[in-house]
């Protein structure tokens, strides 16, 4: 347990453990908690939010504003996110009143600017690309081109991240205070996700390869083990760990690497929640994230992460790029008649185009196996819009 924290060392249907974000990963969230008897309450901005109908009680309301959070938050014995974009003051104000707030305010001021993010790996000689920070547009070609720009607040999913690759495009450059980034040449793209609770217990999932969505700019599949040497491999947890040390961190994070053409391993950036990446442990591995990430907001011992099937993937279910309305969803009785293959829907009431309304597990005895599975069933998938009185 934290300092000044209230009493989470009991837990049942009298704890009471709040949750700012209602999307999908504090619905899958919920699920994990289940099997603790928490008592979960949510806040979010949206009424339909999918936690809306699965929590004990829901309170719409602004996660950035301080007045808001410490008021939902006030009578609770803890308190976590699903989104990194909430109050730090309200954060701060909850603690210091005796609520148990994981992940730590401190942190989520750095992981909420990545700005002070690379500034932090620089500061604890972290590999991180090479980097410099700007004001406005006018600085934008100060390290030459091709770089990758990246709003220093609010960008998440994609949203806030550029690649400029020549002056001729500074037109799609953004406009506010950022991160410049070296383009690095990629190999692979690398997740671990780690989990430390307060006595300093730490444990790693797999590492994660992930291939994105060249349009949408998300995540389109991942598989692990990631296909990289054990060299590599250790390599992924070492630096992952490193952060999490450095840091002092508790709770769970998700921590984004590349694995550039040089065999060099750099960290990108980290969220300090549950994440996209680690989606496929909840049929993959022996403690899912999401259980993994309840313990350590209770503060209780960790679980086990070791794989329970030699291999493990992940698809998301986007909107197709016209989806607009009530979700249509195409192909799951193909994911369903699919040997090892489990569908996970969100229950978003509105498709967009890009948006995330889902994902499938995938699991296997081979690589190939799971690939062979994975690029067949994620030919069908698809959501589509439809309209309707809630469209």
């Amino acid at each position: 347990m934290g300092n000044g924290s209230k009493n989470t060392s009991s837990f049942g249907p009298s704890l009471r453990l709040g949750v700012l974000g209602g999307g999908q990963l504090g619905r899958m969230m919920i699920q994990s908690a289940i099997d603790f008897d928490a008592r979960v309450e949510v806040m979010d901005p949206s009424a339909d939010a999918p936690c809306s109908n699965f929590t004990h009680r829901f309170v719409k309301g602004d996660l950035n504003d301080a007045n808001d959070v410490v008021a939902f938050g006030r009578d609770l014995d803890c308190i976590t996110i699903e989104i990194e974009h909430v109050s730090v003051e309200g954060l701060r104000t909850l603690e210091q009143q005796g609520v148990r707030v994981i992940p730590k305010p401190d942190h989520l001021a750095i992981i909420q600017d990545k700005g002070l993010q690379k500034e932090f790996y620089t500061a604890h000689q972290i590999p991180t690309a090479r980097y410099q920070l700007i004001n406005d547009v006018s600085e934008v070609g100060a390290m030459g081109f091709p770089i990758v720009q990246k709003m220093r607040k609010g960008g998440y999913d994609g949203k806030g991240v550029v690649l400029l690759k020549d002056k001729a495009q500074i037109e799609k450059a953004f406009t506010v205070p950022s991160v410049l980034e070296a383009a690095v040449d990629i190999e692979k793209e690398l997740s671990v996700i780690v989990a430390r609770n307060s006595a300093g217990e730490m444990k790693c999932f797999p590492v994660v390869e992930s291939v994105f969505d060249p349009v949408a700019n998300l995540v389109d599949y991942l598989i692990a083990p990631a296909a990289i040497t054990a060299e590599e491999s250790a390599e992924a947890e070492r630096l992952a760990k490193c952060v999490v040390e450095a840091m002092n961190f508790e709770g769970l994070l998700a921590v984004e690497l590349f694995l550039d053409t040089e065999g060099r391993i750099l960290v990108n950036e980290v969220a300090p929640r549950t994440h996209n990446s680690g989606h496929h442990t909840i049929e993959a591995n022996v403690t899912s994230q999401f259980e993994q990430h309840i313990r350590t907001v209770l503060d209780l011992p960790l679980g086990c992460t070791a794989p329970v099937h030699a291999v493990g993937a992940m698809i998301n279910i986007v909107g197709t790029a016209e989806a607009i309305g009530i979700p249509d969803y195409k192909g799951i009785d193909v994911a369903l008649a699919t040997e090892g293959v489990h569908p996970h829907l969100y229950g978003k009431s509105h498709v967009k185009p890009f948006r995330k309304m889902g994902h499938v597990t995938i699991t296997g005895d081979s690589r190939e196996e799971v690939l062979e599975r994975m690029l067949r069933i994620r030919e069908q998938l698809a959501v589509e819009g439809k309209q309707g009185p809630s469209a």
